[in-house]
């Protein structure tokens, strides 16, 4: 892979993340080749424009400011794969559904530390699949309620 190739992966994944705490969902679609996410924490796995438009939509109803910070990206020269470090922090002001469970909201804002992978579509810089890991209840123990 070329040097280039791995520089534009990597802006892809800042733009994309950036993106995302503007709630720019078109334009989030866009850094995809074929949206995807894969939900490490829940093994939810959301494919296709309106399954991620609606991931984003219903994670914004416990969270509307959902943010990310990022820490720390990597690539590797002969991978497909960009890894990012990133601080996830948001407010509590909707319904939060963890195992079958509902918290209801306290208003109160979490931080927690994630990681994500990036796969990208061979010789291409557009994305084919997001893998964000974390523990299910990191977000509860930020918030206080275990």
């Amino acid at each position: 892979m070329s040097k280039d190739l791995q520089a534009a992966r990597v802006q892809t994944v800042i733009d994309h993340m950036a993106l995302e705490c503007a709630q720019e969902w078109d334009k989030v679609i866009d850094t995809f080749e074929h949206p995807r996410y894969e939900m490490h924490s829940s093994g939810a796995t959301f494919d296709g424009v309106d399954e991620v438009m609606g991931y984003f939509h219903s994670s914004r109803q416990s969270f509307p400011d959902l943010k990310n910070e990022i820490i720390a990206v990597a690539a590797a020269e002969d991978a497909d794969t960009v890894l990012v470090e990133f601080w996830l922090t948001g407010t509590h002001a909707g319904p939060f559904t963890v195992d079958g469970k509902v918290y209801e909201p306290t208003g109160q804002t979490f931080r927690v530390r994630m990681a994500a992978t990036f796969e990208f579509a061979p010789g291409s810089a557009k994305i084919v699949c997001e893998r964000p890991y974390t523990c299910q209840n990191a977000k509860l123990r930020s918030l206080g309620l275990l």
